[in-house]
């Protein structure tokens, strides 16, 4: 018989292992989350206790299940045009991105966008209609890479259909411009045009990894992730970032967040906008 109570020292050995694995910081006010979210993975897979849950994810045949574990203790709090002041200075600056001295020469102006902590995909396909809006109609080579350490939630972005109940914020000139409404067994579903799921790569990455030297971006998205880690962890993602930005490159985080007290290069631009 499975046995429900999560000891102490089993919420520390996994707090321990959460934080080493993708840097979210789980404090002794987390532990009922903990053992709600997790109690359903041990009765999925017939563990005995959290103990023995614990044993087996830090073994190699456990690796799919430690992911599950990571999925299930994410948060992943999204909708579309969250924080919408955001999306009004990303208007403003893609111009001059576009026009920036690497994108001269005649060539096709390239703007590189990374949604980094997408969740189910609201902020990249936000992103995308942005981008849309602000080139209106001239040719760009516009690429957005969406990331996110949940496999879960990437299979729901990837396939980019949403319940009316999501969209209640999207003006009807761009519900109509960038959705199609569903039928049939699909009413009351909106699923994003091809135009618009065709600008954005959606991967798999955790963001306490170094990114490759491929990585490299005019404008990082990154809100309301950093609250979950502490001081240390984030001037590391933050310093990363700042690593993977091209000159004159934007930095986006939550309104809730600061780069205050963190040691970093950016330049202030506005609260939670920052220039490399």
């Amino acid at each position: 018989m499975m046995c429900s109570e999560l000891r102490d020292v089993d919420y520390e050995r996994i707090s321990r292992l959460v934080y080493e694995q993708c840097g979210i910081n789980l404090h002794d006010g987390k532990k009922e989350l903990v053992k709600a979210r997790l109690g359903k993975r041990l009765r999925e897979g017939s563990f005995r206790s959290f103990g023995d849950y614990y044993q087996y994810v830090i073994t190699d045949a456990g690796t799919d299940e430690l992911i599950s574990m990571i999925d299930s203790l994410s948060t992943n709090l999204t909708y579309f045009f969250r924080e919408e002041n955001h999306f009004h200075t990303l208007r403003q600056i893609i111009p001059p991105l576009l026009k920036a001295p690497g994108n001269k020469g005649g060539a096709l102006a390239k703007l590189r966008i990374w949604s980094a902590g997408c969740s189910t995909g609201e902020e990249p396909y936000s992103l995308a209609m942005t981008v849309c809006e602000s080139v209106n109609g001239a040719s760009a080579d516009v690429k957005i890479m969406a990331t996110d350490i949940s496999t879960k939630v990437l299979d729901t972005a990837v396939k980019g259909i949403f319940h009316k109940d999501k969209i209640g914020n999207i003006p009807p000139a761009n519900l109509k411009r960038y959705f199609q409404m569903g039928s049939g067994r699909s009413d009351g579903f909106f699923r994003i045009k091809k135009e618009i799921r065709d600008m954005i790569r959606f991967l798999r990455f955790n963001l306490m990894e170094t990114p490759p030297s491929s990585y490299r971006f005019d404008v990082i998205f990154c809100r309301n992730v950093m609250i979950y880690f502490d001081k240390e962890t984030q001037a590391a993602l933050i310093n990363r970032f700042y690593q993977c930005l091209d000159k004159g490159g934007y930095l986006f985080i939550g309104h809730s967040e600061s780069l205050t007290g963190l040691r970093h290069e950016f330049k202030y631009v506005e609260p939670s906008v920052y220039r490399r």
